[in-house]
Parts: C-alpha cells; sequence; structure tokens
C-alpha cells in the first residue's frame, strides 16, 4: 500500500483534501466561538512549514487557516504526514485573492496583523483578543506589499541574534502561542 514510501509502520488510504471557501470558514467558525483566531498564509511554498503551521495551529486551538488558491503549497500528503492529524482536524478556506479576503473579514469584525521582522509591534504588546487573523508571509519574500498595506498592524518578534530572521513556521508557532496565553488567561 505504501509503494516504497517512508511508513513509519502506518498506511492510510485517504479521500482528496476538501477545502472550505471563506464564506464557509466564517461560518463554521462563528458556531464555535464568537471570537475566532485565523492564520492567513501568504504564498508560503515549504510543505514541512505549511504541515508544521497546521500543527501548531491546532494544538494552540485556532480556528481555522486561509491559504491563496494559486502559488502556494496545498494539502499534500508531505504536509499532512508533518501536520500529524491537523490538516483533518483544522478547516483550510482556499480563496482567489487574499486581500479581496482581508477586505471580507474586516467587514464581518475581524482585525488583521501581518508578522515581518521589522514589524512596529513587538509581538508581547498587541492585543490578540476578538476576531483576529494572523498573515504570516511566504519564506524569503515574507508578507507581499498589498496584503501588508491592508493590515491593521505589523507584528514582530525581537531579534537577539545575527540570523536576521526566524523561518515561517517558527516565527507563527511564537505569535501563536503569545496569543493563546493572552486569549485562554495564562498571562496578565
Amino acid at each position: 500500500m505504501a509503494d516504497g514510501g517512508n511508513h513509519q509502520g502506518v498506511a492510510a488510504r485517504a479521500l482528496p483534501f476538501k477545502y472550505l471557501t471563506l464564506t464557509g470558514l466564517l461560518d463554521r467558525v462563528k458556531i464555535l466561538t464568537a471570537d475566532p483566531f485565523l492564520i492567513m498564509l501568504d504564498h508560503l511554498q515549504d510543505p514541512q512549514n505549511f504541515g508544521s503551521l497546521l500543527r501548531t495551529a491546532d494544538a494552540a486551538g485556532m480556528h481555522g487557516v486561509i491559504i491563496p488558491k494559486d502559488r502556494t503549497v496545498k494539502i499534500t500528503p508531505a504536509v499532512r504526514k508533518v501536520a500529524a492529524g491537523a490538516a483533518e482536524r483544522l478547516p483550510v478556506a482556499q480563496v482567489v485573492n487574499l486581500v479581496d479576503a482581508i477586505r471580507q473579514l474586516k467587514e464581518a469584525g475581524f482585525w488583521i496583523y501581518g508578522a515581518e521582522a521589522d514589524g512596529m509591534l513587538p509581538y508581547y504588546q498587541v492585543d490578540y483578543r476578538g476576531s483576529f487573523v494572523l498573515a504570516v508571509g511566504s519564506e524569503g519574500k515574507g508578507l507581499s506589499r498589498l496584503l501588508r498595506e491592508h493590515c491593521d498592524g505589523v507584528i514582530s518578534i525581537p531579534m537577539r541574534g545575527e540570523g536576521g530572521s526566524l523561518n515561517a513556521a517558527v516565527a507563527a508557532a511564537v505569535i501563536i502561542y503569545a496569543a493563546a496565553a493572552q486569549r485562554e488567561g495564562w498571562t496578565d
């Protein structure tokens, strides 16, 4: 069944992944909570990063993910493997245009914050309460100019070392857990 692939002792036959529309995602998450926390991925390319982001978002109790339809990594077997089941639990919406999606999200009452190395807001000073979207840029390029211009703010993670920046999945994990701590009352 694994056809020579690295199966690690487990194999499963899965149906092709079913993406939601943005409206479908919003309808679904509004049933779960009055203040959803979503993540928007701006043309992420690496399946490892995408799978890791899904796994972190699911573990932290986020409510859904938004990706563009084109020029981005999709839910593939590699992503599903890294996500360790999170791809099946966390709803993912596919949209034609991320800026149009931001407009729709703002009309629905969401605050949109991007994550960038040069952002003006340190991640630990952001108010993550309410309906919130964290936009994460692609590897190497970060957030697109238009998407960044439509964000309500741009978050950064202060860097002490000389590495320049964290990879997309790691940076998102830091911010996701800071948000979860605030939203769940784990910190003051």
